[in-house]
């Protein structure tokens, strides 16, 4: 028969030797912590990163939409002031005590989703307004150079969100990410919309429809992110 400490010792090596399941240790539990809140940090840190960055942008992009009277541009600079509030969640998300707050991280979503809709009605509207007008946007070279930064520098930080989003289980986080790839995908749009309007005159029509695009997709992706839905 096996003593006490005969039956110590074999428990001992059989969860050495894995046989205990897969429970982490304390040791891989303060790890996995450490991580989580290195990242929780680095969410916070390109949020502010992000948020200089939409304030720049979406004060240029005003101005020079409101200069050539293109309602792409203009909808596009409305967009950065939306990215920046999601933003400012994400800060909040991460700051204090709400940083391990589930609460907090639900609270986030939402206000990440309700981001979202604030630009749906104006560019809206204002699209509508322009094909029906017959409105014909100016063609702007400062439009055309912000737009095309933006390009190169909101897909890499979306990127980085969505991958901090993911390990953090933050929708707020994916859902900010997600912004900085619409962000990109309008700065492309409406990239292609300055430059057919310098080159084609003709084509004035485009200005408005990718502005209604470009409420399409912002109200789509709310209702994503309300649901706390990961959209690719």
């Amino acid at each position: 028969m096996l003593g006490g400490g005969d039956t110590a010792r074999m428990a001992r090596g059989q969860c050495a030797a894995g046989a205990c399941g897969n429970e982490p240790t304390a040791v891989e539990q303060l790890r996995h912590n450490a991580s989580w809140l290195r990242a929780a940090q680095w969410a916070r840190w390109l949020a502010w990163g992000s948020l200089l960055w939409m304030c720049a942008e979406g004060a240029i992009g005003l101005w020079q939409g409101l200069l050539a009277g293109s309602i792409a541009l203009i909808g596009w600079a409305l967009g950065s002031a939306v990215e920046g509030l999601a933003s400012l969640i994400v800060i909040w998300r991460f700051t204090g005590s709400r940083t391990l707050s589930e609460t907090s991280e639900r609270r986030a979503q939402r206000g990440v989703a309700v981001s979202f809709w604030l630009l749906a009605p104006y560019v809206a509207a204002e699209s509508i307004r322009n094909l029906l007008t017959g409105h014909r946007p100016e063609a702007t070279v400062i439009g055309i150079a912000l737009t095309a930064a933006a390009l190169i520098v909101m897909p890499l930080l979306g990127w980085a969100k969505r991958k901090l989003g993911s390990h953090l289980d933050s929708k707020a986080t994916v859902g900010e990410g997600i912004q900085n790839y619409l962000c990109a995908a309008q700065a492309a749009a409406v990239l292609l919309t300055l430059t057919v309007v310098a080159l084609w005159p003709g084509g004035w029509w485009l200005d408005a429809v990718v502005g209604l695009g470009i409420a399409t997709a912002a109200l789509w992706e709310g209702i994503e992110a309300w649901r706390g839905e990961e959209c690719a």
